[in-house]
Protein backbone atom coordinates (compact mmCIF):
# COMPACT_ATOMS: atom_id res chain seq x y z
CA UNK A 1 0.00 0.00 0.00
CA UNK A 2 1.32 3.55 -1.07
CA UNK A 3 1.85 5.87 2.08
CA UNK A 4 3.64 9.04 2.57
CA UNK A 5 7.24 8.13 4.24
CA UNK A 6 8.85 12.04 4.08
CA UNK A 7 8.91 14.30 7.00
CA UNK A 8 5.45 14.97 8.47
CA UNK A 9 6.16 17.78 10.17
CA UNK A 10 7.14 19.68 6.73
CA UNK A 11 3.37 19.46 6.02
CA UNK A 12 2.25 20.93 8.99
CA UNK A 13 4.77 24.15 8.13
CA UNK A 14 3.14 23.98 4.48
CA UNK A 15 -0.48 24.56 5.78
CA UNK A 16 0.38 26.81 8.36
CA UNK A 17 -0.96 25.17 11.50
CA UNK A 18 -0.52 22.13 13.90
CA UNK A 19 -2.33 19.16 12.06
CA UNK A 20 -0.96 16.84 15.43
CA UNK A 21 0.92 14.60 12.89
CA UNK A 22 3.12 13.40 15.98
CA UNK A 23 1.45 13.01 18.63
CA UNK A 24 3.00 14.41 22.02
CA UNK A 25 5.49 16.26 19.85
CA UNK A 26 2.76 18.89 19.03
CA UNK A 27 2.20 20.13 22.04
CA UNK A 28 5.77 20.24 22.87
CA UNK A 29 8.64 23.10 21.92
CA UNK A 30 10.07 21.17 19.28
CA UNK A 31 6.67 21.16 17.35
CA UNK A 32 7.93 22.47 13.84
CA UNK A 33 5.15 24.97 13.32
CA UNK A 34 6.18 26.69 16.53
CA UNK A 35 9.75 26.86 15.83
CA UNK A 36 9.46 27.57 12.43
CA UNK A 37 5.98 29.22 11.47
CA UNK A 38 7.09 29.54 7.18
CA UNK A 39 5.99 26.98 4.67
CA UNK A 40 9.10 24.61 3.70
CA UNK A 41 11.87 25.42 1.07
CA UNK A 42 14.45 28.12 -0.26
CA UNK A 43 11.67 30.50 -1.35
CA UNK A 44 9.96 33.23 0.77
CA UNK A 45 6.03 32.83 1.76
CA UNK A 46 3.83 34.90 -0.83
CA UNK A 47 2.43 37.96 0.63
CA UNK A 48 -0.14 38.09 -2.22
CA UNK A 49 -3.96 37.47 -1.95
CA UNK A 50 -4.80 33.39 -2.09
CA UNK A 51 -7.15 32.95 -4.98
CA UNK A 52 -10.60 30.64 -4.67
CA UNK A 53 -9.08 27.79 -6.10
CA UNK A 54 -6.07 27.84 -3.59
CA UNK A 55 -8.43 28.34 -0.64
CA UNK A 56 -10.46 24.93 -1.57
CA UNK A 57 -7.14 22.96 -2.48
CA UNK A 58 -5.33 23.82 0.48
CA UNK A 59 -8.60 22.81 2.97
CA UNK A 60 -8.44 19.39 0.94
CA UNK A 61 -4.91 19.19 1.54
CA UNK A 62 -5.00 19.67 5.35
CA UNK A 63 -8.22 17.53 5.78
CA UNK A 64 -6.18 14.55 3.41
CA UNK A 65 -3.18 15.03 5.43
CA UNK A 66 -4.81 14.97 8.41
CA UNK A 67 -6.28 11.93 8.34
CA UNK A 68 -3.06 10.52 6.39
CA UNK A 69 -4.50 9.35 3.01
CA UNK A 70 -2.90 10.07 -0.17
CA UNK A 71 -4.92 11.65 -3.14
CA UNK A 72 -6.74 8.45 -4.54
CA UNK A 73 -7.74 6.80 -1.54
CA UNK A 74 -9.05 10.54 -0.39
CA UNK A 75 -10.90 11.12 -3.33
CA UNK A 76 -13.03 7.60 -3.73
CA UNK A 77 -14.10 8.70 0.15
CA UNK A 78 -15.67 11.84 -1.61
CA UNK A 79 -17.33 10.18 -4.48
CA UNK A 80 -18.80 7.57 -1.65
CA UNK A 81 -20.18 10.72 -0.02
CA UNK A 82 -21.65 12.04 -2.69
CA UNK A 83 -23.46 9.13 -3.46
CA UNK A 84 -24.71 8.95 -0.27
CA UNK A 85 -27.89 11.01 1.32
CA UNK A 86 -27.45 14.02 3.12
CA UNK A 87 -24.73 16.73 2.90
CA UNK A 88 -21.64 15.68 1.28
CA UNK A 89 -19.40 17.30 3.88
CA UNK A 90 -20.79 15.60 5.87
CA UNK A 91 -21.50 12.27 4.82
CA UNK A 92 -17.27 12.96 4.05
CA UNK A 93 -16.29 13.53 7.82
CA UNK A 94 -18.62 10.81 8.76
CA UNK A 95 -16.87 8.14 6.95
CA UNK A 96 -13.44 9.96 7.61
CA UNK A 97 -14.20 9.50 11.65
CA UNK A 98 -15.59 5.79 10.99
CA UNK A 99 -12.36 4.26 9.57
CA UNK A 100 -10.85 2.25 12.52
CA UNK A 101 -7.66 3.77 12.76
CA UNK A 102 -9.26 6.56 13.68
CA UNK A 103 -11.44 5.30 15.95
CA UNK A 104 -8.19 3.55 17.28
CA UNK A 105 -6.95 7.37 17.62
CA UNK A 106 -9.62 8.98 18.92
CA UNK A 107 -10.67 6.45 21.91
CA UNK A 108 -6.46 6.99 23.44
CA UNK A 109 -4.89 3.80 22.10
CA UNK A 110 -2.30 6.20 20.39
CA UNK A 111 -1.37 9.17 20.17
CA UNK A 112 -1.75 10.12 16.41
CA UNK A 113 -3.09 8.96 14.24
CA UNK A 114 -0.11 7.13 12.07
CA UNK A 115 0.53 5.08 15.38
CA UNK A 116 -2.69 4.14 14.98
CA UNK A 117 -2.90 2.83 11.70
CA UNK A 118 0.45 1.30 12.35
CA UNK A 119 -1.14 -0.41 14.79
CA UNK A 120 -3.73 -1.70 13.49
CA UNK A 121 -1.78 -2.93 10.71
CA UNK A 122 0.05 -4.92 12.92
CA UNK A 123 -2.97 -6.87 14.26
CA UNK A 124 -3.00 -5.71 17.53
CA UNK A 125 -7.13 -5.14 17.79
CA UNK A 126 -9.81 -6.65 17.72
CA UNK A 127 -13.40 -5.34 16.62
CA UNK A 128 -15.97 -7.82 18.01
CA UNK A 129 -13.60 -10.37 18.90
CA UNK A 130 -12.19 -10.51 16.04
CA UNK A 131 -8.90 -9.44 14.73
CA UNK A 132 -8.78 -6.53 11.75
CA UNK A 133 -5.57 -5.45 10.70
CA UNK A 134 -7.05 -3.38 7.53
CA UNK A 135 -7.13 0.56 8.93
CA UNK A 136 -9.98 1.66 5.98
CA UNK A 137 -12.21 -1.01 7.95
CA UNK A 138 -15.79 1.07 8.87
CA UNK A 139 -17.03 0.68 12.19
CA UNK A 140 -20.37 0.70 12.51
CA UNK A 141 -22.88 1.29 15.98
CA UNK A 142 -22.36 -1.11 18.80
CA UNK A 143 -19.08 -2.14 17.51
CA UNK A 144 -16.58 -3.55 20.24
CA UNK A 145 -12.93 -2.23 19.43
CA UNK A 146 -10.02 -3.59 22.11
CA UNK A 147 -6.77 -4.52 22.48
CA UNK A 148 -5.68 -8.34 21.38
CA UNK A 149 -5.34 -9.92 24.81
CA UNK A 150 -1.38 -11.17 23.46
CA UNK A 151 -0.79 -7.10 22.65
CA UNK A 152 -1.78 -5.86 26.04
CA UNK A 153 1.50 -6.07 28.29
CA UNK A 154 3.02 -3.65 24.91
CA UNK A 155 4.66 -0.52 26.91
CA UNK A 156 2.01 1.66 24.60
CA UNK A 157 -0.91 0.16 26.11
CA UNK A 158 0.46 -0.04 29.53
CA UNK A 159 1.22 3.93 29.69
CA UNK A 160 -2.83 3.63 28.49
CA UNK A 161 -3.74 1.87 31.34
CA UNK A 162 -1.62 4.55 33.80
CA UNK A 163 -3.08 7.54 32.23
CA UNK A 164 -6.66 6.55 32.66
CA UNK A 165 -9.36 7.92 30.73
CA UNK A 166 -9.53 10.04 27.85
CA UNK A 167 -11.76 13.17 26.56
CA UNK A 168 -13.20 10.85 24.08
CA UNK A 169 -15.93 11.75 21.52
CA UNK A 170 -19.77 11.33 22.74
CA UNK A 171 -20.20 9.49 19.98
CA UNK A 172 -17.89 6.70 21.94
CA UNK A 173 -17.03 5.26 25.08
CA UNK A 174 -13.44 3.86 26.43
CA UNK A 175 -12.72 1.54 29.04
CA UNK A 176 -8.79 2.35 30.25
CA UNK A 177 -8.80 -0.59 32.27
CA UNK A 178 -9.78 -3.10 29.82
CA UNK A 179 -8.50 -1.76 26.99
CA UNK A 180 -11.51 -1.72 25.22
CA UNK A 181 -13.70 1.08 23.53
CA UNK A 182 -17.74 0.94 22.27
CA UNK A 183 -19.00 3.19 19.27
CA UNK A 184 -22.16 4.42 20.79
CA UNK A 185 -23.49 5.75 17.11
CA UNK A 186 -22.02 6.59 14.20
CA UNK A 187 -21.16 10.02 14.52
CA UNK A 188 -23.35 12.67 12.70
CA UNK A 189 -22.62 16.06 11.36
CA UNK A 190 -22.75 17.83 14.68
CA UNK A 191 -20.27 15.20 16.25
CA UNK A 192 -17.19 16.36 13.69
CA UNK A 193 -15.64 18.66 15.64
CA UNK A 194 -13.09 20.22 12.86
CA UNK A 195 -11.73 22.98 11.92
CA UNK A 196 -11.50 22.56 8.59
CA UNK A 197 -14.11 24.00 6.13
CA UNK A 198 -16.03 21.21 4.21
CA UNK A 199 -17.70 22.79 1.89
CA UNK A 200 -14.71 24.41 0.31
CA UNK A 201 -13.56 20.72 0.17
CA UNK A 202 -16.71 19.93 -2.04
CA UNK A 203 -16.36 22.65 -3.91
CA UNK A 204 -13.18 21.91 -5.34
CA UNK A 205 -14.12 18.20 -5.94
CA UNK A 206 -17.34 20.04 -7.92
CA UNK A 207 -15.05 21.93 -10.03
Amino acid sequence: MARYTQAVCRMCRREGQKLFLKGDRCYGAKCAVTRRGTPPGMHKQSRRRASEYCRQLREKQKARRTYGMLEKQFHGYFVEAERKRGITGDNLFILLESRLDNVVYRMGFCASRAQARQLVTHGHFTVNGKKVSIPSYLIKADDVVAVKQQSRSMNRFSQVRESGQVNTPAWMSFDADNLTGTVLRIPGGEDIDTELEKQLIVELYSR
